[in-house]
């Protein structure tokens, strides 16, 4: 049961029920992590029970005795998010704090991915905020503490990244949707922190997916995200996410790289544009295999040789964060597909 506000210290968030979504994995359970240490009974909300099995055995591990629930929850279905929310309130007793975390990431050329590929990415990331944000306002309204709710964009929301259109279009649409719910909900006592992380060392690149030249676009995209000047520590990324939400920040920008390419985008757009024609000119072409493929099922086909400078640079901390964070194990879906 969450404590009564007049017992909590201003900001806490010990006692308070919180809900993050896509929590099985990578930064959902790095957040849920956090929100744990800081005392909050937390419930790992994802697709995959397996895989959120896993994730509430590891954060048990770390916080022994710790109340970890878990809710098998796909937030392109609104009932469905309805229900895992009416389920937490009525198991503890409300829900205080919200993290709308899930979705997925395409890395190939706009016409390798395809119309049906922009309309996953929608559906899976800004359907699933919409949904994971219209139904927990209600619980969030009435928390004792003052309801939180973290909407996880992304600084491809920020500015089109070549070769991750569909996960910038989605992202774009969570920031509109952060900034406006801040807008709506705050004469409610209801606090929306629009969050725009950087690239971060999660181990994603082995359930984001790969189209075109699969495997140059896997080696760019697991070496750049692991990269130590490009790319961010996720559990720093995870703790000050948190801290953001405890302190109801509105607004919260990852990375000096991140920060720079948002304050560069509002300044000279055009300028912008131009640096990332240029930068795609050295990505991979559109030639390749048809379809999109995991990339579990990509990384064994990147021959040692190819790439290898690359990889030896962002790669292996990349690839050990996916040991440490949940990413090394099919989800349901990939074991169908595999």
């Amino acid at each position: 049961m969450p404590l009564p506000s007049s017992s909590r210290p201003p900001g806490a968030l010990h006692g308070l029920s919180a809900v993050v979504t896509g929590g099985s994995r990578g930064l959902g359970l790095l957040l849920a992590d956090q929100l744990v240490r800081r005392g909050c009974v937390v419930t790992l909300a994802a697709r995959d029970a397996a895989e959120l099995k896993r994730a509430a055995g590891l954060l048990q591990q770390r916080h022994p005795g710790a109340p970890v629930r878990t809710a098998v929850t796909d937030v392109r279905d609104r009932a469905n998010v309805a229900e895992t929310f009416r389920q937490t309130a009525d198991d503890c007793g409300g829900v205080d704090v919200v993290v709308a975390n899930a979705g997925i990431i395409q890395v190939a050329p706009a016409e390798s991915v395809g119309a049906a590929g922009f309309e996953e990415a929608m559906s899976t990331i800004f359907d699933g905020a919409l949904h994971t944000g219209l139904e927990a306002l209600p619980y969030l309204r009435e928390s004792r503490a003052g309801g939180r709710l973290a909407l996880i964009g992304s600084v491809g929301g920020l500015l089109a990244v070549p070769h991750l259109l569909p996960y910038s279009c989605a992202k774009a649409a969570v920031g509109a949707l952060a900034e406006g719910l801040y807008v709506e909900a705050a004469r409610d006592g209801v606090s929306v922190t629009s969050v725009h992380p950087g690239l971060m060392r999660t181990g994603s690149h082995l359930h984001a997916v790969f189209g075109g030249d699969r495997r140059r676009e896997f080696a760019w995209f697991s070496a750049l995200a692991g990269t130590p000047l490009v790319s961010m520590d996720a559990q720093r990324a995870a703790e000050r996410i948190v801290t953001a939400m405890q302190r109801r920040r509105v607004r919260l920008v990852l990375t000096p790289a991140a920060r720079a390419a948002d304050k560069a985008h509002g300044l000279a757009p055009v300028l912008t544009a131009r640096v990332s024609h240029a930068l795609n000119a050295v990505l991979p072409s559109a030639q390749g295999e048809p379809g999109l493929r995991p990339g579990i099922d990509v990384e064994p086909a990147v021959p040692r040789t190819f790439g290898e400078r690359l990889r030896s640079v962002g790669s292996a901390l990349n690839d050990r964060a996916a040991r440490a964070f949940n990413e090394r194990h099919r989800t349901a879906q990939e074991r169908v597909q595999h």
